[in-house]
């Protein structure tokens, strides 16, 4: 399991336009990561849409948002077209990120157990080291509280 003041380790993945993305581009600058299970599913939505709504905010403090799941660029693609998603998100299809994360976890969902991406968020430091690990966040309440922390 990853630790606060690690250093996050290195993802490149595609975004919803298919251009690849380092962690390492963002070297300099904090960045709240987030993973979240599925595009277009209740919770998920809220959460983007949340992020989407304080994007400003968090550009004006200098951070940078990046959301993570296994969807794929099309899926994304949609996803931040219908919401009008203006960060990153990038997918995950083979869980490089998600499982160096460890947020492929056990999951538990009407008796069945399964295993899924679990919705943590990441800050990572101008460094790239972890500055703090949230696990299980709260989709409506997530960017908010992150916004009071920076």
């Amino acid at each position: 399991m990853l630790e606060i003041g690690v250093k996050a380790p290195e993802f490149t993945l595609c975004d919803k336009d298919g251009k690849e993305v380092s962690l390492s581009d963002f070297l300099g600058k904090k960045v709240v990561l987030y993973f979240y299970p599925k595009d277009n599913t209740p919770g998920c939505t809220r959460q983007a849409c949340a992020f989407a709504g304080a994007y400003r905010e968090f550009l004006e403090k200098g951070v940078e948002v990046i959301g993570i799941s296994r969807d794929s660029v099309a899926s994304h693609a949609k996803f931040a077209e219908k919401h009008g998603l203006p960060f990153i998100i990038l997918s995950d299809p083979e869980l490089r990120a998600i499982e160096a994360y460890g947020v492929w976890q056990e999951k538990k969902l009407y008796g069945k157990t399964t295993m899924g991406v679990v919705r943590t968020t990441f800050i990572i430091d101008e460094e790239g080291k972890i500055e703090r690990i949230m696990p299980k966040v709260k989709p409506d309440t997530n960017a908010a509280e992150i916004l009071a922390m920076i």
